[in-house]
């Protein structure tokens, strides 16, 4: 991970306590967004490390289906954020899973890495894969590194993705 994927001096690490209240905050917010949308969910809150966790969860699967996407799920998670800072004055880090959807994120982001270590494995000196957002980009940082390979971050904004190298 490079440093441009650590947090701004200004965004200090939040209390244990503050992350509690991010994830009420982003409760209440969804809550709201599911009532709107007639979308029964019941919502799990975490706090682990450093973030706030906000799981919405159904006994009948395809009652999120429409809101589980990985596209749908991250722009649900800027907006939830965006309320969160609107009332805390803090920038939030929260993570947002509807339905699985992250777990199913990193098993999708584990088959991206291990293409890319074929490539690496055929020859290639280095793989690039596509544009993510950050998290993802440390999900991607954590898989190389268990798989015994390097990875970097590279490029600014949208565009910023990893490079995979031998360790």
């Amino acid at each position: 991970m490079t440093t441009s994927d650590q947090i701004a001096p200004e965004q200090t690490t939040a209390t244990e306590e503050q992350l509690e209240q991010e994830g009420d905050i982003a409760a209440d917010y969804l809550e709201g967004l599911l009532d709107i949308a007639d979308i029964d969910g019941d919502l799990a809150l975490d706090v682990r490390a450093g973030r706030a966790y906000v799981s919405v969860e159904a006994d009948d699967a395809d009652a999120l289906q429409s809101i589980s996407h990985p596209d749908t799920v991250q722009a649900l998670q800027e907006l939830t954020r965006l309320a969160v800072q609107s009332s805390t004055g803090r920038f939030s880090r929260l993570i947002l899973d509807i339905g699985g959807s992250r777990d199913a994120r990193q098993r999708q982001l584990e088959t991206l890495v291990d293409r890319a270590i074929a490539r690496l494995q055929e020859g290639a000196s280095q793989a690039s894969l596509p544009a993510m957002s950050s998290y993802e980009r440390k999900l991607v940082h954590d898989i190389a590194a268990d798989r015994g390979y390097a990875s970097e971050s590279f490029g600014e904004g949208a565009e910023r993705h990893t490079v995979l190298r031998r360790g």
